[in-house]
């Protein structure tokens, strides 16, 4: 069981995370009764810390405005866990400043109690990823936050973009959310200047500024979805159509939504279904179909089916040899 001193500090934490809390409500995070909640709030003031209390119907205690709280005081577990989310922040992608994580880590590890830090070096020994590190752009922390706070607040931005031509504009976006996937980040919202919804990588912002004036949030798909979505519908070099027989749920173990979109009707039903796929190349496509093994027919282009058609004898040739070699002595 904690102990008071121990509590306290709880309280503290609790109050710095910001608003009023009720005493029902500290007493129901700390494990005690409400005059014991009161009897910490008099250790807290007899401490110096402005605790004002809130008198109503939703009263309870806060922290005095502007005040400076004191140094950031972590638990072991917290601290690892810290530890643990810049590692896989790094390893992902998803993070700012590349050298920013490496020093926080460095900072926090440096104050680790030694059998907190042979806990992280023993998970850090024992730990493996099934991707391969790469190396991410990482978005400009200043443009993140910029953005992120016009999402929060409907406020339109302007932003310097630079797409993957190389091609540089200045656009008026109105930003419905940020959104972190596959180890990059994006903005998704309506390009004022056309009036459409588009989604932009963060690192290729070179600038970002609040416009005056607000705009009314979309109904319709949260932002994950329209990224996710507009992966599916984005313009590259081959648009392929096809029908393929199964479930929404056998089509997209290999055909997710960021790669094709198709007919979801009815969706736990196996059914002919109309699919489109987008792609810069298609030489990977008859492989992802063969894995699908369902009934499929390449309705467009003329060059996938000589692709699959090509596919498939490699695979009867290699099969016709394989049994050939085990019938030899």
């Amino acid at each position: 069981m904690p102990r008071p001193t121990g509590r306290v500090l709880t309280l503290l934490e609790l109050l710095q995370s910001g608003g009023t809390r009720t005493v029902a409500e500290l007493a129901d995070r700390l494990g005690v009764e409400g005059r014991t909640v009161r009897r910490y709030v008099d250790q807290l003031i007899d401490l110096d810390v402005p605790v004002e209390s809130v008198r109503g119907r939703y009263g309870g205690y806060r922290l005095a405005p502007g005040y400076r709280l004191p140094p950031l005081m972590l638990s072991d577990d917290e601290a690892l866990s810290v530890l643990l989310g810049l590692v896989a922040g790094r390893r992902t992608g998803l993070m700012t400043d590349r050298t920013a994580s490496e020093t926080a880590s460095a900072k926090i590890r440096r104050v680790l109690p030694a059998h907190v830090a042979r806990r992280l070096d023993t998970l850090l020994a024992a730990l493996a990823f099934t991707d391969q590190p790469g190396e991410f752009d990482t978005p400009d922390a200043g443009v993140l936050l910029t953005i992120a706070d016009a999402v929060r607040h409907l406020r339109p931005v302007s932003i310097r973009y630079t797409d993957r031509e190389g091609h540089r504009s200045e656009r008026t976006l109105h930003p419905y959310g940020v959104v972190a996937h596959a180890g990059r980040w994006y903005v998704t919202g309506e390009d004022a200047q056309i009036g459409e919804d588009r989604t932009f990588r963060l690192d290729r912002i070179d600038d970002a500024r609040t416009l005056p004036g607000s705009f009314s949030a979309p109904a319709g798909p949260d932002p994950a979805q329209r990224v996710v979505s507009g992966f599916a519908t984005a313009e590259y070099r081959h648009e392929v159509t096809l029908r393929i027989r199964g479930t929404v749920a056998q089509i997209r173990a290999r055909l997710p939504e960021t790669v094709a979109s198709l007919e979801e009707h009815e969706p736990a039903t196996e059914r002919w279904r109309r699919v489109e796929v987008r792609a810069e190349r298609l030489d990977w496509v008859p492989a992802v179909l063969a894995a699908l093994d369902r009934p499929f027919v390449v309705e467009h282009p003329d060059e996938l089916r000589d692709l699959v058609v090509a596919f498939a004898d490699r695979l009867t040739s290699s099969a016709r040899r394989e049994r050939g070699d085990a019938g030899r002595p």
